[in-house]
C-alpha cells in the first residue's frame, strides 16, 4: 500500500493537473470579464451602485472558477490537454466522440452512496469523492460572499441545479453520470454557505468589501 506521503503527493499531481485543464477556460472567462466590466458597471452606475475592488477580484475570482469547473465537467475528459488535441489534429481521434445517448442512459449509476462507499476501498475514488465535495464548496461560498441577502437553501439549490445540468450535459459528451456526484456536490455546495458564514462570523468588515455599495459611500 502507498504511504501517507505519497498519497499526498499523488493527490497534489492530480489537482495540478486538473488546474492546468482549467486554465483555457478560466482565460476565456477573464478576457470576457474585463469586456464586460464597463457596461455592467454602467448598469450599477443607474441604480446608484459601486462595485469597488474587493467585489471585483471576488467576480472574477468567481467568473473563472465557473469557467473552470465547465472545462472539467462539460467536455470530454482530458479535452484540455496538448495530447487530447494532438492526438486530434494527427486524425487518431474525433474531437468530440460520437455517443449512443441510449447505452449512456443505460449505463447512468443511479444508486445513491455506491461509489460513495467505495471511496474508502482506493486513493482515487476517496480523491473524486473530495474533488467532487471540495470543487463545489466554492460554488455555494461566492454567491454567498457577493450577492446580499444569500441564504443557506439558495447555495443548496444552486449547487443541486447546477450538479444536475453537467450530470445530464455529460450523457452528450461520453461521460459517466452518477447520482453520487450530485450528492457530494449538493453537499459541497451547502458547505461551502457554511464557511462563509464563518468568515462572516469572524471578519464581517471584510465580506462588506465584497458587497455593492452606494455610490459615494465608503
Amino acid at each position: 500500500p502507498m504511504s501517507l506521503t505519497k498519497i499526498l503527493w499523488w493527490y497534489l499531481r492530480n489537482i495540478w493537473e486538473y488546474l492546468l485543464q482549467m486554465l483555457p477556460c478560466m482565460g476565456t472567462a477573464l478576457v470576457l470579464f474585463l469586456l464586460l466590466r464597463p457596461r455592467r458597471h454602467r448598469r450599477l452606475a443607474r441604480r446608484g451602485l459601486r462595485s469597488g475592488p474587493w467585489r471585483e477580484g471576488g467576480l472574477l475570482l468567481f467568473a473563472m472558477f465557473a469557467a473552470g469547473l465547465a472545462a472539467l465537467t462539460v467536455f470530454p475528459a482530458y479535452f484540455w490537454t496538448p495530447w487530447y488535441w494532438r492526438e486530434y489534429l494527427e486524425g487518431m481521434r474525433p474531437l468530440f466522440q460520437p455517443v449512443d445517448l441510449g447505452s449512456r442512459l443505460q449505463e447512468m449509476q443511479l444508486e445513491p452512496f455506491r461509489e460513495i462507499r467505495r471511496a474508502v476501498r482506493g486513493p482515487w475514488v476517496m480523491f473524486l469523492v473530495l474533488a467532487n465535495i471540495g470543487i463545489f464548496t466554492l460554488a455555494g461560498f461566492f454567491p454567498a460572499l457577493l450577492w446580499r441577502r444569500w441564504r443557506w437553501w439558495k447555495s443548496l439549490l444552486a449547487g443541486l441545479a447546477a450538479s444536475v445540468s453537467i450530470e445530464l450535459l455529460q450523457l452528450f459528451v461520453d461521460r459517466s453520470t452518477d447520482i453520487d456526484d450530485v450528492i457530494l456536490n449538493t453537499a459541497g455546495a451547502l458547505a461551502g454557505f457554511w464557511v462563509f458564514c464563518l468568515l462572516r462570523l469572524t471578519a464581517p468588515g471584510l465580506t462588506q468589501k465584497f458587497q455593492c455599495q452606494p455610490r459615494g459611500g465608503n
